[in-house]
């Protein structure tokens, strides 16, 4: 997928396994970023962590600020793939007191990520392969979604020839706001705040009376539903059959039955994407940068796609204030 992207078609077998050693070749950390992230205060929220840190890769690659040169820009790529999912694993094992663990160049990228979270002591980590295809499925279905506010803001400031890495940091802290990456956060604050799906239906005509706003439905751009929602919605059913525990499933089908049947509104991808990281056993904080992880390709595609023919954005703006005003002395206003 993230070939896909960047490329505009699917690998043939060699560029997939050149590609897949050009990610591997790139995952491990500096020393200086371990250190750096080892300087936050332990209850920092991983997306602060991530995306200072992710500021601070451009700072190790010198070569970043060729951007005008298409092999380094393709170079920087590759970095930024295999190294977010590192930064984010490093983030949130200084949250929780547990050191640093090593990518494994024998797990998939999904699994080697799990590996950085959660490996112990064990001599091997091989992750649950229910867990690995969910997070597969979640990577993939947020991989890109054209023009919204993060993908917008790594393009405007990727146009004024930042290097990529600050140009993610820019997008990495469009998407921590509630509104746009936080919103699984919040889908998940919400589930946890209703707690028995049994008074879900209630809970969401009281919210819909009340005029509450209601993080996980609506889009700007699916008015008819979101196509990406079946898929997860699968992907839901499978994890509550691993745990075998259907609170969520129950509970998400009772409120969408009421905001679909009292207000025409369908779910959007965040609204099973939060209880599916939950029941995947991550910390409600490691939503946003999971988030990050799977639209890191999109991004970059669009940071290529950008800088391949240039222009500086400048959006317009229209002026509502007065025509002319008298500028008076300070004693007089």
């Amino acid at each position: 997928t993230a070939w896909l992207l960047l490329n505009g078609q699917l690998p043939a077998e060699e560029e997939l396994a050149a590609w897949t050693a050009e990610i591997g070749r790139h995952a491990e950390l500096h020393e200086n970023i371990k250190k750096l992230v080892e300087g936050f205060r332990h209850d920092a929220h991983p997306m602060g962590v991530f995306l200072s840190v992710v500021g601070a890769l451009s700072t190790l690659f010198p070569d970043a600020k060729r951007v005008l040169d298409a092999e380094s820009r393709r170079t920087q790529i590759a970095r930024l793939i295999a190294q977010v999912p590192a930064v984010a694993a490093c983030a949130y094992r200084h949250s929780v007191g547990r050191p640093y663990v090593a990518p494994d160049p024998e797990l998939s990228y999904a699994g080697n990520f799990l590996s950085m979270l959660y490996r112990g002591i064990e001599r091997e980590y091989r992750p649950d392969p229910v867990l690995e295809r969910a997070l597969d499925v979640l990577f993939i279905l947020h991989a890109d979604h054209e023009q919204n506010c993060s993908t917008s803001a790594m393009r405007g400031i990727g146009s004024s020839q930042a290097d990529p890495f600050a140009a993610l940091a820019g997008a990495a802290a469009a998407l921590y706001g509630p509104l746009h990456g936080g919103a699984n956060e919040a889908v998940m604050h919400m589930f946890l705040e209703i707690g028995d799906p049994d008074i879900a239906e209630q809970w969401m005509h009281d919210a819909i009376a009340q005029k509450r706003l209601v993080m996980g439905f609506g889009h700007r751009v699916y008015k008819s539903g979101d196509s990406r929602v079946p898929t997860m919605r699968r992907c839901l059913e499978d994890l509550a059959a691993w745990k075998d525990d259907d609170t969520w499933i129950r509970m998400s089908d009772g409120l969408q039955k009421v905001m679909i049947g009292e207000k025409g509104i369908h779910p959007n991808l965040d609204f099973p994407a939060g209880p599916a990281y939950y029941m995947m056993g991550f910390d409600i904080e490691m939503f946003t940068p999971l988030f990050v992880m799977s639209r890191i390709t999109g991004w970059t595609a669009h940071y290529l796609e950008q800088n391949a023919d240039n222009r500086l954005i400048r959006p317009l703006s229209a002026y509502h204030g007065t025509d002319q005003r008298e500028v008076l002395p300070i004693g007089e206003r």
